[in-house]
């Protein structure tokens, strides 16, 4: 089925795919996109928004792009180092010292240089948004330190970054899509899982999930792209129109990311979970083998050595 972008009365439909609820962050700043791209195009060029994995989960959408058959999806960082391999980098444990740190990166010249590498796989790099800091949650066993995640079944994305790094703490990596993790958790075919606060909340793990350990091992952006395929549609005017509300959607999606970060929070807390502030450096030093295990690889450890450089 083609669901890619058409004109209907002299209205750009573009068809954008994503896996999140109506709730979170970023469908509102995709919400918000629309209402700034209407404006701008006084009606010309509007979005059509799918969230909820509707059309698919990560992966598929991607595809669906590759091949012109979406226009645009949002998907974790994570798991886009399965189509450009290049991306890998922002996954790395303990790369990303906070988050002015991760902003300072991803909207200078090395988040520039990592957007571009995506178009020769028929996606092209649009922006960056917040996804903040993920950590471990886990149904019946706390985790205070590395050891208490042995043998382990963790969730992870489809990330051999997030397998490497589970398996260095001591965990099994499983892979579960987002959509199906729920069930999952629930019916003990994982014992936990690692993901940001709004995203624990909204997904409303915390009601399986008794325990939240902020240990923030990655700060893994969420990556916005759009096929070139119906990028390559577009006139010079509708680019111009799209890039300013793109733009504008990212300092929303950020803006409100923010707010989401405290309410998720509090709400988890108030409803009884338990938070774990764990030393951090115990979880960095059981994961830098992963770091190292690049100095092979000139162009991601020269990247490695760039960010670390970044203020």
């Amino acid at each position: 089925m083609t669901i890619n972008c058409q004109k209907n009365n002299k209205t750009r439909i573009i068809r954008l795919g994503h896996g999140l609820n109506t709730n979170h962050s970023v469908h509102k700043a995709f919400v918000f996109m629309d209402s700034i791209l209407n404006e701008k195009s006084n009606g010309k060029m509007k979005l059509k928004i799918y969230p909820n994995e509707q059309l698919g989960t990560e992966r598929q959408c991607l595809e669906l792009l590759q091949i012109g058959s979406l226009d645009i999806t949002k998907v974790s960082s994570g798991a886009l180092e399965n189509f450009s391999p290049i991306t890998k980098v922002l996954g790395l444990p303990f790369l990303f010292r906070d988050s002015h740190h991760s902003y300072s990166v991803l909207d200078g010249p090395i988040g520039k240089e990592i957007l571009s590498r995506t178009e020769k796989y028929w996606l092209k790099g649009l922006a960056f948004y917040d996804a903040g800091s993920r950590s471990f949650y886990t149904k019946d066993n706390p985790i205070h330190n590395p050891s208490d995640l042995n043998g382990l079944k963790i969730r992870v994305m489809e990330s051999k970054i997030a397998f490497d790094m589970v398996k260095s703490l001591g965990g099994s990596p499983t892979p579960i899509s987002f959509g199906e993790l729920y069930t999952s958790l629930q019916q003990g075919v994982v014992d936990g899982a690692e993901n940001n606060l709004p995203s624990f909340y909204l997904s409303r793990h915390y009601e399986v999930c008794k325990f939240y350990t902020m240990d923030e091992h990655t700060i893994l952006p969420d990556v916005l792209l759009i096929s070139t395929h119906s990028w390559n549609t577009f006139s010079q005017l509708e680019k111009k129109w799209f890039n300013e509300s793109v733009s504008l959607s990212v300092t929303e999606q950020r803006r409100l990311w923010s707010e989401s970060e405290k309410e998720s929070l509090k709400a988890i807390t108030d409803f009884g979970v338990k938070i774990i502030k764990p030393s951090k450096e115990l979880f960095q030093k059981k994961t830098n083998q992963i770091i190292e295990a690049f100095k092979g690889d000139t162009l991601v450890y020269s990247l490695i050595k760039r960010i670390r450089k970044t203020d």
